[in-house]
């Protein structure tokens, strides 16, 4: 990954939910990952548009591994004693109403970015939870995410080397950064002051943030911070970026992989080196 574990984590100065008390909170918690983890499906989509062979395999891994986070979110449900409930209506924006219309926008938006979401507060769930074997789950899954989150970043990194491209990324991207300020300050303005954890929730959507926009800086999408960029210039990003992603079925599509695989370096072998085997 760009981003060192370090970097991701957030010092929460040793405080720890009460499984007992905090039991709804955390429900509702899951209840959002969950919903994320089953979005897993649209994975399947990429597989068919995937540039390459190789592209293809990961995502055939990735699927299987989100489907698998399901059952592993449900072992958590039934670790705490309470059922899920719907999703916010923010993440359902972002997992599935940001959905990337192109390859580049999957890469950026659902994998490096919004799969970066999940990685970071996978790691402050795992520094809050006192329960061992929520802990070792949630390893589990944060093992599979970052590969996910390396995958998206090596394959944004790629997308972003084109000035367009680039230009369209940072417009989305500022949308998801956007939705998810507003769902953060939504949850900090109801947060209990009081509570060891719920407490540093302000700070810590700012260090969410603050690690989102190190990932765009890391990836050539963003340069300097996004409060460096002037407003009216921030809002003609996103106005382009939307635009774009909303033509998108409109135009021509790219080809298929069932279309360019034998051209592929998985298949296709250079003439020379068929003759020497």
């Amino acid at each position: 990954m760009r981003l060192t574990h370090e970097e991701i984590r957030f010092d929460f100065g040793g405080a720890r939910f009460d499984l007992e008390r905090d039991r709804d909170a955390l429900g509702w918690i899951f209840s959002q990952f969950l919903y994320g983890e089953v979005t897993g499906i649209q994975v399947g989509h990429w597989i068919h548009h995937a540039p390459d062979l190789e592209s293809a395999s990961f995502l055939a891994r990735q699927c299987v591994q989100e489907l698998a986070h399901v059952r592993l979110v449900r072992s958590i449900f039934d670790r705490l004693g309470i059922e899920p409930q719907p999703a916010h209506r923010m993440v359902r924006f972002l997992a599935t109403g940001l959905m990337g219309a192109r390859w580049e926008e999957h890469v950026c938006l659902e994998m490096a970015l919004g799969e970066g979401y999940v990685l970071t507060i996978f790691n402050a769930l795992q520094d809050t939870i006192p329960d061992a074997e929520i802990v070792r789950l949630l390893r589990i899954a944060t093992k599979q995410e970052e590969s996910h989150v390396a995958f998206g970043e090596a394959a944004t990194h790629r997308a972003a080397q084109d000035p367009r491209v680039r230009q369209r990324l940072l417009g989305l991207s500022l949308v998801s950064l956007l939705a998810m300020r507003r769902m953060g300050r939504g949850l900090a303005a109801r947060a209990d002051v009081t509570h060891p954890v719920w407490r540093h929730l302000p700070a810590f959507a700012r260090h969410l943030e603050a690690v989102s926009e190190l990932r765009l800086q890391r990836l050539g999408v963003l340069e300097g911070s996004v409060a460096s960029i002037a407003p009216w210039r921030r809002a003609a990003y996103v106005a382009r970026g939307l635009a774009s992603h909303t033509t998108a079925p409109l135009r021509r599509r790219p080809r298929r992989l069932t279309s360019t695989y034998l051209d592929d370096p998985t298949v296709a072998r250079p003439l020379v080196a068929r003759r020497a085997q």
